[in-house]
């Protein structure tokens, strides 16, 4: 049971990968990754990705239907709490006064958090008002495409 567990388990993690990939976010697997992507010059989105419900039925939706906006994010990027744990905890020593939470997003300027949209501003609402929360937070901080 144990075993076909973690293969279900995997497949799970896998799917939820190459749902913010086909979404166009980048994976950051290593803390090395997370120090280039967050450096970067621009404003990044970072989603802190999981395996739990309110991630594939909320967050993942959200970050994929957000970005087709006016205004977006410079670069997307993407850690996953709970399996890439040191590119987690590297992503979120950039995140200081906020508690770790996953799923969230945390928008990025030059390096530095502007704001973040955490777990319990995702789980038990609908993709839609997170799409609003983000693309809000996008006419705040972001460029025109």
């Amino acid at each position: 049971m144990s075993m076909d567990f973690n293969i279900f388990m995997n497949d799970v993690v896998q799917r939820a990968r190459e749902e913010m990939e086909q979404a166009g976010y980048e994976q950051l697997r290593t803390p090395e990754d997370v120090e280039k992507a967050l450096g970067r010059k621009g404003t990044t989105l970072v989603m802190i990705n999981s395996v739990c419900g309110c991630a594939g039925g909320v967050a993942r939706p959200a970050a994929a239907h957000a970005i087709h906006y006016d205004k977006r994010p410079d670069h997307l990027v993407t850690v996953f709490a709970g399996q890439d744990k040191e590119a987690t905890a590297k992503a979120r020593s950039y995140f200081t006064d906020y508690p770790p939470s996953s799923p969230s997003f945390a928008l990025l300027k030059d390096g530095k958090v502007c704001t973040m949209v955490e777990r319990h501003e995702i789980e038990g609402h609908d993709p839609m008002s997170v799409v609003n929360k983000l693309q809000s937070y996008f006419d705040q901080y972001c460029d025109e495409v």
